[in-house]
């Protein structure tokens, strides 16, 4: 390998296991690598930054970081966990099934695991402790089921995947669904057995009156989700213009008919939200410098090169891409992952005939199943700081979820029908 190769290597993993910023750390290492090694005008790097912002499909992203932030603030996320207790809080682990039914729900809306985590583990794992559920198992399901917050529609991931490899983003949404389906059912099968087997209490079965007065109550919550995916694939309007319409419709929803968000609070949510953004943005400009040194050297070109020479099936290309993905998801926060790792798997992809929108679910999958895997991983942190437990504690609950969804995963790399059905059937071929 170039002594220049190494030397940025080693000082980009310098930078990132230190405490210095993700941003500052991609921005650094690629500054040095286009004006020092490269010989590139420093002048270019700022004309990079602007340009990695000056683009109209990160609005998308900010909007539903705001949406996000008014739904956690209201009553919109309690009303989405009640109407879930309701269909199936009865079963056997039946709050369990109703906490990951919840991230479905929010992750419909959100776009953010971290997000799902805080909004719904944080009010779900404490219900869970006091309902005598198990401590273990309720840490170990609220702590992976967020997942979904980046897997069903709208995922910020697979925004910022689509800016990049100029994929239709309503199509890329559409590979998000029976994932997260998948996701919900197999995780939902294991709580009703873990809690059967251990006798778990049940809530009594809501009568027709009950739960149809809750989808009563809940009504308007329930259908920002139909708003935002039956506004896009009707075609009223794009990707775009459904956060902006999400956003518009639950700032009245929760001002003026929940009630729950009062003026004084709005200042708050926007700050919140933009310090949210802020941090998104500069990430994204700091992992452009990068990639456009990447770029300049042609690195992609002669990774793609090197990978082709040995490896010779997409099987087996895929298998090692996602062991490596789920690494890397352990210690590098899923935007700036997607932004540096996507330019330089998408000229392998053309090499094995894998298509791209199906690369950028695994991509996407693997990466947020980063974020709740020892020994840094997000998720873990937050569900450690609800339940006031320590990382070894938390790591060793939620091995079993792990292992459900890196079985999904295995499903879905060579299954790729079962990811593309639904972007075939609704956008078909000419």
């Amino acid at each position: 390998m170039d002594t220049n190769y190494l030397i940025i290597v080693a000082l980009l993993v310098g930078c990132l296991a230190s405490t210095i910023p993700v941003f500052m750390a991609l921005f650094f290492t690629g500054l040095v690598g286009l004006v020092w090694i490269a010989g590139i005008d420093a002048q270019i790097c700022m004309e990079v930054l602007y340009r990695s912002m000056d683009k109209f499909a990160l609005i998308v992203v900010l909007f539903f970081v705001l949406c996000g932030n008014i739904m956690t603030t209201g009553s919109i996320v309690a009303k989405l966990i009640k109407t879930a207790n309701a269909l199936v809080g009865f079963l056997p682990g039946g709050l369990a099934i109703a906490g990951v039914l919840a991230c479905g729900f929010f992750g419909a809306i959100s776009g953010s695991t971290v997000a799902t985590v805080v909004a719904i583990g944080g009010f779900m794992i404490p219900a869970l402790l006091k309902e005598q559920y198990d401590e273990q198992f309720s840490v170990g399901i609220m702590t992976t089921a967020p997942i979904l917050g980046i897997i069903i529609p709208p995922s910020i991931s697979m925004i910022l995947y689509a800016m990049v490899s100029n994929d239709p983003l309503e199509a890329l949404f559409l590979t998000g669904f029976v994932p997260g389906l998948l996701i919900i059912i197999f995780m939902s099968l294991y709580a009703y057995f873990f809690c059967k087997r251990l006798g778990t209490k049940t809530m009594q079965r809501p009568s027709l009156g009950e739960l149809l007065s809750t989808l009563r109550e809940s009504f308007w919550a329930l259908m920002l989700p139909v708003l935002i995916f039956g506004g896009i694939y009707s075609g009223y309007f794009t990707a775009n213009e459904a956060a902006v319409v999400a956003c518009f419709y639950a700032f009245v929803v929760e001002i003026c008919i929940h009630r729950d968000l009062k003026l004084r609070d709005v200042k708050e949510v926007v700050v919140s939200s933009a310090i949210t953004s802020a941090t998104l943005l500069v990430i994204v400009a700091g992992a452009s410098v990068f990639g456009e040194y990447l770029t300049f050297e042609q690195i992609p070109g002669q990774i793609a090169n090197a990978v082709v020479d040995n490896i010779r099936t997409p099987w087996v290309f895929l298998l090692a891409v996602n062991i490596l993905l789920l690494i890397i998801g352990m210690f590098m926060d899923i935007i700036s992952a997607t932004l540096i790792l996507t330019p330089i798997f998408l000229p392998l992809l053309s090499r094995f005939g894998i298509d791209t929108m199906h690369f950028g679910l695994l991509m996407t999958l693997n990466l947020g199943i980063g974020y709740c895997t020892p020994p840094l991983g997000v998720s873990l942190y937050i569900s450690g700081a609800v339940a006031d437990r320590d990382l070894i504690y938390v790591s060793k609950a939620v091995i079993p979820f792990l292992l459900i969804q890196v079985a999904i995963l295995l499903l879905l790399t060579f299954w790729p029908d079962l990811v593309l059905f639904l972007p075939r059937w609704v956008y078909p071929s000419p």
